[in-house]
């Protein structure tokens, strides 16, 4: 029954992340990848079937309300993204849009700012992504059913902040929530034998990775452009209109270059070094990270959180250099297959990627951080280069262009596969303790929910009082 236990406590939770991370967050930064010409809306039903001729407000917390409304876009919202909504009740969709709210309004009572600055960002951002979807603004202003661009943006930008409070929350209630081992040992015991989950095939990965090599003239061209655009700066140009026409990183450049970070944010060291050198105003002179050459502007510092922009531009491989790259990775197979060296050893001694190099090639999961992928699981580029291999076998060298257009050759191996099978403790550490301090963050959550709710002003009206929330929003 403790599994069990967890999965229903967990189906709040779910919903959260559901609700928030893919009905607020996914589908207004992906604008639902495409957004349909037309989503019919549902009539307004009351929770016991009847219909709500007018639209108002059905809900307060603190200085935040929820019109019935609100219900219907949410119902719109997943309907949108292929997402079934015949299993959520309009009470179940109250109670996650009150979460939302409780949630900003604590984080306004916790000083936790969000600026006008990362509000224009997120919404620039936002914007040309959907716009890049649907063709034009004016069918983004249609699908969410506004006036004018000008209704829209007001509209959305409200969104935006109150999203960014709430997921600014929601961290920093979850975000010192830790587990020891002998936690995990514990919560491992109490799982009946008969409720042990079981865990899908898994099989862990190396690869060696070559570079090809740049020239110190190709290098050095790229170098000049970003002294150039630099000056241009200095000399009253707009950094973000600068990043959005030159940066090569999809990550930012549509969106000015901006990002905020602190010295926990995962960014490459070099990166973070400079960031945290730089005063609010200076530019960077450009350095060179794996990625390719950088210049960055400070434009807010907030205590141990910088605001900053950035531009990345990538030397041009030349054909000469990527032929050269190929022989290279060629050379190192061959020395592996004829068993003149181990693909560890290789990896150790041959492969240009630092994040592998000393682990002998072995990948990690960014979704886990365990060394093992679970097929059903795996990064579909990925599954495609290893799914075929047999044990021991080694790839053909394959030309892998990254996101940001960076081209390499790799060869990739299978160093182990796992069976599907019953969840093990020593074996499935890693899982466990995942599952572990999911629960001991639903529960966090829980009780900052109880303490919160009892202190914070919210009013439910009319029909929607009859609902059984899972919270104590009714306080009774």
């Amino acid at each position: 029954m403790l599994l069990k236990k967890l999965q229903l406590k967990t189906i709040g939770y779910k919903l959260m992340f559901v609700f928030c991370f893919s009905f607020f967050f996914t589908s207004i930064v992906s604008a639902q990848e495409i957004i349909p010409d037309a989503v019919a809306l549902k009539p307004a039903e009351a929770p016991t079937g009847g219909k709500l001729k007018i639209d108002g407000i059905i809900a307060t917390v603190g200085e935040y309300i929820v019109l019935d409304s609100d219900i219907d876009k949410g119902f719109l919202e997943i309907t949108s993204q292929g997402g079934s909504v015949k299993d959520i009740t309009r009470c179940q969709m109250l109670g996650k849009l009150l979460e939302d709210k409780l949630y900003a309004h604590q984080a306004i009572q916790d000083s936790i700012i969000v600026s006008d600055a990362e509000v224009r960002s997120m919404m620039e951002e936002r914007l040309n992504y959907m716009v890049q979807q649907v063709g034009n603004i004016d069918k983004v202003v249609q699908y969410y059913r506004k006036n004018s661009v000008e209704e829209f943006k007001t509209y959305f930008a409200d969104i935006l902040k109150e999203q960014k409070l709430a997921s600014e929350m929601r961290d920093k209630i979850i975000k010192d929530v830790e587990i020891t081992p002998e936690e995990v040992r514990n919560f491992f015991k109490k799982i009946p034998k008969d409720e042990l989950p079981t865990f899908g095939a898994e099989m862990e990965v190396a690869q060696i990775v070559v570079e090809p090599k740049v020239s110190k003239e190709d290098k050095q061209k790229v170098i000049d452009r970003l002294n150039s655009i630099r000056q241009d700066v200095l000399d009253g140009s707009s950094f973000a209109t600068k990043a959005v026409l030159y940066s090569q990183d999809p990550g930012s450049s549509t969106n000015g270059g901006y990002y905020k970070m602190t010295r926990k944010t995962p960014f490459v060291k070099e990166f973070k070094d400079v960031a945290f050198s730089l005063q609010e105003g200076e530019i960077s002179a450009p350095f060179e990270t794996n990625f390719g050459f950088h210049i960055i502007m400070i434009d807010k510092i907030k205590g141990q959180e910088v605001e900053l922009r950035h531009i990345l531009i990538s030397p041009t491989v030349s054909e000469d250099a990527l032929k050269e790259a190929k022989e290279r990775i060629t050379n190192i197979r061959n020395k592996i297959v004829n068993k003149e060296v181990s693909f560890a050893d290789a990896a150790r001694s041959d492969s240009d990627e630092k994040e592998t190099r000393a682990n002998g090639g072995t990948l990690v999961n960014p979704n886990t951080q365990d060394t093992r992928f679970e097929l059903t699981k795996m990064d579909p580029t990925l599954y495609s280069q290893v799914s075929n291999l047999k044990d021991t076998e080694i790839s053909q060298p394959l030309l892998n262009t990254d996101d940001k257009g960076k081209k390499t050759y790799k060869i990739i191996t299978v160093t182990n596969r796992i069976d599907e099978h019953v969840a093990d403790y020593a074996k499935d550490y890693t899982k466990i303790k995942e599952l572990a301090l999911k629960e001991k963050q639903i529960n966090a959550i829980a009780k900052w929910f109880d303490t919160k709710i009892k202190d914070t002003h919210i009013k439910i009206i009319g029909e929607y009082r009859d609902c059984s929330f899972a919270n104590n929003w009714l306080k009774k």
